[in-house]
């Protein structure tokens, strides 16, 4: 079974709303995956892939929902980064999706000044008259499984804005269980209408258009999506309606982000629709609030996405701006529970406080909110500002946004609501596999990576001691990596840096092992020893006791003189995610 996940499906299995087969729990915990070839080239920036850079996107597409098939077409803006050795271009497109055609629109070469090479702001190469001079010149490719080579030829030189147009077609892997078992989404609503989305997380955009499936490389200069559709329908995307027209009974829908998105949150929303909207003040000024709900649902969703003002204040608080001003905030309901789809966000919650109704911490404190909006919201800074280069490093996206549920729980409800749910969430920790998964091959690392990825946070800022440092280094993470794409390590050191604390060893601990340290406490006479086990070699967290006495345990044993004092009767702060063993 695979694990395309943004949600965590744990929360699914616990809340009994699945039933899985015993086959299927055994899949779940099968043996080491062997990678392959087409993992590799799937998961690295293969030698095909090197040599260019995404600019932009423009997609069109036109489903037919009675066949269940696509068609459709893919204008790539690419600069090259250097003079390719072969011109071959690696484009990912899974089976059984075909790529009928690609063309050269190279009317005009232009070359890019160096500064403007490492930027996101090169000009396209065809626009304004020379558009009338574009020459379509046909690509040779070949199928190599789920890619596609092209070849554009040696011709072009380094630092050059190109453009390809791709024709494709075919039936899209359908989605068995959104968003988890992602792909196209063939749906009805309840009065029987077609309603149709993507989830593709983890499985990749490719899965139904032609791109560069590879999280570290972003359209830097934003994406468009038209998509052609009954006029019976309404049809949703990222970003901003540019423009609607209607002929033959057939109406197409053009929406833009001028920001850079994900592959995988570029999506399309088709169902019958309706719209309503607000705005928000927010620290860059007026923030458009654009929700897109099914006919029958609006009044439930009037009352309901009430909370998508007080998320976003705690969130703007907590770390900084909104990223996407430009392209506006909204909520679009899906026939799936949710997903981050940048600047249009999904919604599948069937407007309910909870996760579905029930609270993932079992403390009551999750019933108080609607998961969905925050959740998936929280993404909008980390996953869609910030994101990872490789999904092994994903608990950059879901160790922090599942953190910021206690974060938006602590601005409006205190502190010690966020404490009680953020401890609650512990009991669906499996410590199965190291939460950062293997490089290069396109795998994530254990679902962890939600619940014990908000507790390292929660325990990494006891460490730090100051809430306001904490604060400050979020908000920085927001603002230095704006609208980047990062690895672990980056953020890691980052965090380390502005604290001015000495934290490898325990994010290799947390991130890198399965392993939950110990801390071992025994009463020798008139003295307490302590010593940190199961941990990493250095190992050397401190850690607060409920007194106020802070330890500074290592590997080796030390010794605390505490008179009259037992080991039975020392109890570590809480807020920190480790075990204790006591021994009198």
């Amino acid at each position: 079974m695979h694990h395309y996940s943004h949600v965590p499906r744990t929360a699914l299995l616990a809340s009994a709303l699945f039933f899985f087969s015993a086959a299927t729990h055994a899949q779940l915990g099968a043996a080491k995956k062997e990678f392959t070839r087409a993992d590799t080239l799937r998961g690295s920036v293969t030698p095909e892939r090197a040599w260019w850079d995404v600019r932009r996107y423009d997609i069109q597409v036109s489903p037919d929902y009675n066949s269940r098939t696509i068609t459709g077409s893919v204008i790539l803006t690419y600069a090259t980064l250097s003079k390719p050795a072969t011109g071959r271009m690696q484009i990912d497109l899974q089976e059984p999706m075909i790529l009928d055609s690609v063309f050269l629109l190279d009317g005009k070469r232009d070359q890019v000044p160096e500064k403007e090479v490492a930027s996101a702001g090169m000009t396209p190469a065809v626009s304004g008259k020379a558009a009338a001079a574009i020459q379509r010149e046909r690509l040779e490719f070949s199928r190599a499984g789920n890619l596609y080579y092209v070849e554009t030829g040696t011709r072009q030189a380094g630092k050059e804005i190109h453009k390809i147009m791709m024709y494709f077609h075919g039936t899209p892997r359908r989605a068995v269980t959104p968003p988890w078992d992602g792909g196209w989404i063939w749906a009805r609503d309840e009065k029987g209408r077609p309603w149709m989305s993507v989830a593709c997380q983890g499985l990749g955009a490719s899965v139904w258009y032609p791109c560069k499936d590879h999280q570290s490389d972003e359209p830097d200069q934003g994406a468009s999506l038209t998509m052609t559709v009954p006029d019976s329908l309404v049809a949703v995307a990222n970003g901003r309606l540019k423009h609607r027209s209607s002929v033959d009974g057939m109406a197409s829908y053009a929406w833009e982000v001028v920001n850079p998105i994900n592959n995988y949150t570029i999506i399309p929303y088709i169902g019958k629709y309706v719209h309503f909207a607000d705005t928000l003040r927010g620290e860059k000024g007026k923030l458009d609030l654009d929700y897109w709900v099914l006919d029958y649902e609006l009044e439930k969703a009037k009352e309901q996405f009430k909370q998508v003002k007080p998320m976003l204040r705690a969130f703007e608080y907590w770390f900084g701006p909104y990223p996407f001003y430009e392209d506006g905030y909204k909520l679009v309901q899906a026939p799936h529970l949710g997903m981050e789809h940048q600047s249009a966000v999904a919604y599948g919650n069937k407007f309910r406080n909870g996760y579905l109704g029930r609270d993932l911490s079992g403390t009551g404190q999750g019933l108080k909110w609607d998961y969905i909006i925050v959740h998936e919201s929280g993404h909008e800074w980390f996953a869609n500002n910030i994101t990872t280069n490789d999904i092994a490093d994903m608990w950059i996206h879901e160790g922090f946004t599942d953190y910021s549920e206690t974060l938006f729980i602590e601005y409006h409800h205190g502190k010690e609501a966020a404490n009680q749910y953020l401890q609650g969430l512990r009991k669906n920790i499996a410590n199965d596999a190291p939460i950062i998964g293997p490089y290069g091959v396109n795998k994530e690392g254990s679902s962890d990576m939600y619940y014990k990825g908000a507790n390292l946070l929660h325990t990494i800022r006891q460490i730090i001691g100051n809430d306001d440092t904490f604060r400050q280094i979020l908000r920085g993470l927001n603002k230095d990596f704006y609208h980047q794409t990062v690895t672990s390590k980056q953020v890691e050191d980052y965090i380390a840096a502005k604290s001015g604390k000495k934290l490898s060893k325990i994010f290799d601990q947390y991130l890198r092992t399965k392993q939950v340290p110990v801390l071992e406490l025994k009463t020798d006479d008139d003295k307490i020893k302590y010593r940190w086990t199961n941990v990493i070699e250095g190992f050397d967290m401190p850690v607060l006791l409920t007194d106020g006495t802070w330890l500074y345990p290592t590997t080796s044993e030390q010794k605390l003189k505490k008179d009259g004092l037992h080991a039975t009767n020392l109890t570590v702060d809480p807020n920190f995610y480790v075990q204790v063993k006591k021994a009198d």
